[in-house]
């Protein structure tokens, strides 16, 4: 069985509200204030759930409680007026109340753009899994990258309202670490969360045929040896069809990083590419997940067959 190929999301429109949510760690004001100063930019109406400006009780690391921030998320994905959920930050948290969601409720309600990366990937997982929804992996409203990049801002901009016009995408410092070509349906995300999800009653049990797109932050190349040890040996990568690596911020040297890599991921006999310019960076692409592509590690080009959003 192949990785499936998930249900398409309507694009935004200039006018179109837009829901913001904290479903893991706690948000600086300044820095969400600016974010949704940036969404009113594109014509968006912009609405922060009350989670984005609390903090948990007694857990600090926590926007909120594990069910006011699942509440929330469900609030804003079941309202008919919202077109798209935005995630304020990441951190850590949604692994903690992913099974607090009504799945019913939420499948029954109209799909609608997700955007967001690091710890949102425990959601994305669950999206694709339990309602078989495409999302976006992409910037963080209240994140660093969005508030001082343009770049990464208009490249979400374009998939969001002009999806037709990012097709093909590619990285300046990106380089073949496997050569080849391939074509596969996206899935993936933050590389620790996808290593904790292994073996959870919803999780996937690996993605044949998928074109896995693999990045994370602030971890030592020992835990990202751990980590791909990890989805190796519960046979989670079996038939990867090809793999996009994405940045490896405050991870150490990146030629140890590189060489934990080429280690793991070098000999599953599939093209890999590397430094591909999404994730934690300076500079962050937009990456649709559930949307079939083709990666040409050689000429460092991920190709989407059809537009991210309809």
């Amino acid at each position: 069985m192949t990785t499936p190929r998930l249900i398409r999301l309507p694009r935004l429109r200039p006018g179109d509200q837009v829901a913001v949510v904290a479903p893991s760690g706690p948000i600086a004001p300044e820095r969400l204030d600016c974010g949704l100063d940036i969404l009113r930019g594109w014509d968006l109406d912009p609405v922060a759930s009350p989670g984005t400006r609390g903090s948990h009780d007694t857990l600090s690391y926590l926007a909120a409680s594990d069910e006011g921030r699942a509440h929330e998320l469900q609030q804003a994905w079941c309202d008919p007026s919202v077109a798209a959920v935005f995630a304020a930050r990441g951190g850590y948290g949604a692994q903690r109340m992913v099974d607090l969601l009504d799945w019913d409720a939420l499948r029954a309600a109209a799909p609608k753009p997700l955007v967001g990366f690091s710890d949102v990937t425990v959601l994305h997982e669950a999206f694709a899994v339990r309602a078989g929804v495409s999302s976006l992996h992409g910037p963080a409203v209240a994140g660093e990258v969005f508030l001082k990049d343009e770049a990464t801002r208009e490249h979400l901009r374009r998939t969001l309202f002009a999806p037709e016009t990012v097709r093909t995408l590619a990285s300046g410092t990106s380089r073949p670490l496997v050569p080849g070509r391939a074509r596969g349906v996206t899935v993936g995300g933050c590389l620790a969360m996808l290593a904790s999800e292994v073996g959870t009653a919803h999780a996937r049990r690996g993605v044949p045929g998928g074109l896995l797109l693999l990045e994370d932050v602030g971890e030592p190349p020992y835990r990202i040896d751990r980590a791909l040890t990890q989805l190796s040996r519960a046979g989670w990568l079996d038939g990867v069809a090809e793999i996009v690596l994405g940045s490896w911020a405050r991870c150490g040297p990146y030629a140890q990083v590189r060489e934990v890599l080429r280690d793991r991921l070098g000999g599953l006999g599939v093209p890999v590419v590397e430094e591909f310019g999404f994730g934690h960076g300076d500079s962050a692409l937009t990456l649709p997940l559930g949307v079939p592509a083709e990666l040409d590690a050689t000429a460092g080009t991920l190709t989407l067959e059809i537009p991210a959003l309809s």
